[in-house]
């Protein structure tokens, strides 16, 4: 081989060696735990999160009792429904396996309770108060 051939193989072999390890760190960071709260949430309130869809059946069932929530505890906490098929980057954003999933997060922002499935409004409530929505 002529010096030419080696410079070839060597630009080869690093062009590949790197596109392998760029590779290699988004597979890592897509396996990475989500984020526990997304960067434009606020602090301050105790917030629950309902991520699922309008066409879902437990989603609907979830529907009214989130409306009420909403109201009873203005000032006091935060309710939020997101439509995961029309927001599907959310799924990845929070970490959503099955829909509807709720998660709820303290007065700092940190998640502190995750449930996946129909949530009946007294649990929600539950844990609203333990938050110090009370």
């Amino acid at each position: 081989m002529n010096s030419g051939s080696i410079k070839t193989v060597a630009i080869v072999f690093f062009i590949g060696v790197s596109v392998a390890g760029v590779a290699l760190l988004r597979e890592a960071r897509s396996r990475a735990a989500p984020p526990s709260q997304p960067a434009d949430a606020r602090g301050g309130l105790p917030r629950m999160v309902d991520l699922g869809a309008d066409a879902c059946i437990p989603c609907k069932q979830m529907a009214p009792i989130l409306a009420e929530l909403k109201v009873e505890y203005a000032g006091r906490a935060t309710i939020e429904f997101i439509d995961v098929w029309k927001n599907p980057d959310a799924n990845k954003q929070y970490g959503v396996r099955v829909i509807p999933t709720q998660i709820f997060y303290d007065t700092n922002s940190r998640e502190v309770w995750r449930h996946e499935g129909f949530l009946p409004k007294a649990d929600i409530v539950a844990r609203l108060k333990e938050l110090g929505a009370g």
